[in-house]
């Protein structure tokens, strides 16, 4: 990283939120611009492993990214994570919005707002953030009311998310498309 890129990020932001469906790229595609933006990125995981195939999945990820990424599990709360300056890589909002559904008794406005103000909390110091998350209403309407909550809970973060990104990115089959 050059000094005059280290000196912008530390006194500005930046953010850019990915997404696409399952095995899509995203992360692939986050961690490539993590590593153009800092040579030492940190990562943020919002999932908790509950078995052992999502286990095999979270070790591919740790190979993947290597030595010189730091990684934090955050499930709820990213911003009381001190990380003014870096380059922030959240994998997954989808995952982390699944936790404050479930933290708030299913309740969509509830968990929302949370989302957006720990959201606006996370961002606001300098910084250069990626989210990554996924477009799950992209399919049909799904048949239990608790799934069409989430899925609209998923939509209203993202276009959030996006609302705020200075770049966005829907990735279909490995392949990015730009959008903002």
């Amino acid at each position: 990283m050059t000094l005059m890129s280290y000196t912008d990020s530390m006194n500005t932001s930046k953010i850019i939120l990915i997404t696409g469906g399952q095995r899509s790229g995203k992360s692939a595609l986050s961690e490539r611009l993590a590593l153009e933006h800092s040579d030492t990125p940190v990562y943020i995981a919002s999932a908790e492993v509950r078995d052992e195939e999502f286990r095999r999945r979270v070790l591919l990820h740790q190979a993947r990214r290597g030595p010189q990424w730091t990684t934090f599990e955050e499930q709820l709360h990213p911003s009381r994570l001190n990380l003014s300056g870096r380059c922030i890589l959240l994998d997954c909002v989808t995952m982390w919005a699944t936790n404050a559904f479930f933290h708030h008794n299913e309740d969509v406005a509830a968990a929302l707002s949370f989302l957006k103000e720990e959201f606006d909390r996370l961002v606001s110091p300098p910084g250069t953030y990626i989210f990554v998350s996924n477009e799950i209403g992209s399919g049909g309407v799904a048949d239990n009311a608790m799934q069409r909550a989430f899925t609209d809970l998923q939509g209203w973060f993202n276009q959030y998310i996006a609302s705020r990104a200075d770049e966005v990115y829907l990735t279909v089959a490995g392949l990015p498309l730009k959008i903002k």
